[in-house]
C-alpha cells in the first residue's frame, strides 16, 4: 500500500460516554470531515474497535458507503482492547488470546461493512498473560486467511518488535510521536527502518496541545466529557506551561511560512524517517488547518530552531532534532 503522508485518525470520531473519550462528537460532523478528507486526497483512516467502543468504525462505513470502492481510502483498525456491555464507562481489558481477536476481528468486518480490513493491528499489550507470540500468530494467520491485508503493532517497543519479527513480518508500527513525546525516534523508528517496517505516528499535536488553539485556562477548563485529557498529565500540572511553550515555538515558525501552528507540528514528526502521521479531526475545517503538512517541508534551519527551543523549554524527552545521530 502506498500511503499519503497524513491520514486521518477517528479517534474523536467515537463520540462520548465511554473511559477514553476525547468529549461529543457529531456523527454529522465526522461524516463530512472523513468525505472532505477523500476529496481533499487523503487515502487512509486509521480508527479502532475501542473508539467509541465500536461507533467509530460504524461512523466510518456510513461516510463510505456512497463512496465508490476504486475511491475509497484504506481503513486500518486495531484489536485487543475489549469493553463490558453491560457497563460502558469502565476502561477496555487489554485482551490478546487468539479467540478474543478472532471474535473482534470478524466485529469489525460488521461495523465497517467490509470483507476485508487493510491494516489490523495489535493496539496494546495484552495485560491478560497472553504471551505475544500467540497473538502476533493470530494476526499473521488473519493475513493469510485473507481477512486483513497487512498487520501491524502499535504502543510495543524493539523487544516486542523483534520478538514478532522472528514469527512474521510486521508490517507497520504506531508509536507516540510529537515535538514533546519524541522517544520513538531513538528506538523503535530506527528499528523499523532497519526491518522494512511502516511507521505511522498517532498524536502529532499531542491531543491538541500543539495545535495553536489550547491555552492554560483551556487545559483547566477542558469539558467532563474529555475522559481522557481531562486526567492526562500532559494537560495538568506543571507540564502545562511547558507544552504550551513548545506550541509557541512551532508558532514562531509558522508565522514565516504562513502555516497553521497545527501544520507545522504535524510537519515536524515528517521531518523524521516514518511513513505518516494519524491526524484527528472533528471538521472539515480542521482538516484544512493541517493539510498543508503533507506537502511542506520544513527548512533546516527551522529545524534546528525547533530542537533548540525545545531543549531550552525542557519539554518532553527524546531526540529534538531528525539528524540527532550526528549531532
Amino acid at each position: 500500500m502506498h500511503v499519503t503522508r497524513v491520514g486521518l485518525g477517528a479517534w474523536a470520531m467515537g463520540g462520548g460516554a465511554w473511559a477514553y473519550s476525547l468529549g461529543p462528537q457529531d456523527d454529522r460532523d465526522s461524516v463530512a470531515t472523513i468525505r472532505h478528507a477523500v476529496v481533499a486526497g487523503v487515502n487512509w483512516i486509521d480508527t479502532a474497535a475501542a473508539y467509541g467502543l465500536g461507533h467509530s468504525e460504524r461512523v466510518i462505513a456510513r461516510a463510505l458507503r456512497d463512496i465508490p470502492e476504486a475511491e475509497r481510502p484504506y481503513v486500518f483498525t486495531k484489536a485487543g482492547l475489549v469493553w463490558d456491555e453491560s457497563d460502558r464507562s469502565l476502561e477496555p481489558r487489554k485482551i490478546g488470546t487468539p479467540t478474543s481477536i478472532r471474535g473482534e476481528v470478524d466485529a469489525s468486518l460488521r461495523r465497517l461493512q467490509t470483507d476485508r480490513i487493510d491494516l489490523y493491528q495489535m493496539h496494546w499489550p495484552p495485560t491478560d498473560g497472553t504471551p505475544l507470540e500467540d497473538y502476533w500468530q493470530t494476526l499473521l494467520d488473519l493475513k493469510t486467511e485473507g481477512k486483513v491485508r497487512a498487520v501491524g503493532l502499535s504502543n510495543h517497543d524493539v523487544a516486542q518488535l523483534e520478538a514478532a519479527e522472528a514469527l512474521g513480518h510486521v508490517d507497520s508500527l504506531q508509536p507516540v510521536f510529537n515535538a514533546i513525546h519524541r522517544d520513538a525516534a531513538a528506538d523503535v523508528v530506527p528499528w523499523c527502518t532497519e526491518h522494512g517496517t511502516g511507521v505511522i505516528v498517532y498524536s502529532p499535536m499531542a491531543s491538541g496541545l500543539l495545535s495553536g488553539a489550547y491555552t492554560a485556562e483551556r487545559a483547566a477548563s477542558l469539558d467532563e466529557g474529555d475522559r481522557w485529557r481531562t486526567v492526562h498529565p500532559d494537560f495538568t500540572g506543571e507540564a502545562v506551561p511547558r507544552n504550551l511553550a513548545v506550541a509557541d515555538l512551532l508558532r514562531t515558525v509558522a508565522g514565516r511560512h504562513t502555516m497553521s501552528v497545527a501544520a507545522v507540528a504535524v510537519a515536524w514528526t515528517l521531518a523524521f524517517p516514518i511513513t505518516g502521521a494519524i491526524v484527528g479531526a472533528r471538521t472539515p475545517e480542521q482538516l484544512d488547518g493541517w493539510l498543508t503538512a503533507a506537502t511542506t517541508s520544513l527548512e533546516p534551519a527551522d529545524l534546528d530552531e525547533i530542537a533548540a527551543g525545545i531543549r531550552h523549554i525542557g519539554a518532553g524527552s527524546g531526540p529534538e532534532h531528525p539528524k540527532h545521530d550526528d549531532r
